[in-house]
């Protein structure tokens, strides 16, 4: 048999064929892998196939064999498993952060990792809906920048913006690089953020991540952070919404119903406290306008207890907003 100067590539592309072109539903004939090798110019004896599916086994391919009117091959189970390639396509599709393009693009790299057949669901799944998405394109080299910088104990420096309406970049400080020692990167509300130390007030600061342009490492060594004052879990829960506002203790009471989405925002691990139809519970919270909206949209199921400040804040926004809506009545 005539030697073609892909030959000595068989193996390889054995397995390429394999991967891409078999699952459980979907297998190939001794047949249909002698012209599927011919397809890259390979040509290859029956007998020599059997001794190469082995070497495949014994390299870790997962190959099976179902008999039917023939003998069929397939590849049984990889790496990852379509239920697991499903759930990270749709976390990558509804992630807010990484844009339409890089979106695509990180689809695209996971449904190389199942056979095209299987591809197809994947793919079919980046139109199911529509999510707003980030804008800034470079999200995805941030991250990586920020976790350089923390993992070598760095400065990043960074510009940062607002959108306008004209929907272009309004650069704060109008364009000054901020310098600041990155701590950890954070998702909240569907977000990425970045919690940083600012030096130069001794407090904790935090960056939309899909707001800041040029992020680079600086070669400026990071200030170094007493770690029993930072707690990130704490951190977070205080800084409700990731909104700035003095953090205070309160005592809120909730209908019986809203039990799962408590849980969900402050954790099981916070205490309950019954109380006929209701529960109460005390936190700490940052005082602000996201809190006072937090409550809100639970209207009479939600009541802020104390402090007698917050209450008040409640009751100022209130009325605020009752005078906003029956100012024409």
């Amino acid at each position: 048999m005539p030697s073609s100067p892909h030959q000595k590539m068989k193996l390889l592309y054995l397995m390429k064929i394999f991967l891409e072109r078999t699952d459980e539903d979907h297998a190939l004939t001794l047949q249909e892998i002698l012209s599927a090798l011919l397809e890259y110019g390979i040509q290859a004896e029956r007998k020599s196939i059997y001794s190469d599916l082995e070497l495949l086994r014994q390299y870790g391919l997962d190959i099976e064999m179902r008999r039917s009117k023939t003998f069929n091959y397939y590849v049984a189970s990889r790496q990852f498993e379509l239920p697991e390639l499903k759930l990270l396509v749709d976390a990558v599709q509804s992630s807010r952060f990484i844009t339409y393009k890089k979106s695509h693009e990180l689809i695209k790299k996971l449904s190389s990792l199942t056979s095209t057949h299987q591809a197809r669901q994947l793919r079919r799944q980046v139109f199911v809906t529509e999510r707003p998405k980030a804008m800034n394109e470079s999200v995805y080299y941030n991250i990586d920048a920020i976790h350089t910088a923390i993992n070598d104990g760095l400065k990043i420096s960074f510009k940062y913006f607002d959108y306008d309406l004209r929907k272009t970049r309004a650069y704060r400080r109008d364009g000054e690089l901020y310098k600041h020692t990155p701590l950890a990167l954070c998702w909240n509300d569907d977000k990425y953020y970045l919690l940083c130390y600012n030096a130069k007030y001794d407090s904790f600061t935090h960056y939309r991540v899909d707001r800041m342009n040029t992020v680079s490492v600086c070669e400026e060594k990071a200030e170094k952070i007493d770690h029993k004052r930072f707690n990130i879990s704490e951190h977070i829960k205080q800084v409700f919404g990731m909104y700035s506002g003095e953090v205070i203790k309160a005592k809120l009471r909730f209908d019986n119903s809203l039990i799962n989405t408590v849980l969900d925002r402050f954790g099981t691990d916070i205490g309950l406290h019954k109380s006929g139809d209701c529960f109460e519970i005390n936190v700490e919270i940052s005082e602000s306008l996201v809190f006072l909206g937090w409550i809100a949209q639970f209207g009479n199921k939600a009541e802020i207890m104390a402090p007698d400040s917050l209450r008040e804040a409640m009751n100022s926004l209130i009325k605020e907003l009752s005078s906003k809506y029956n100012g024409g009545l």
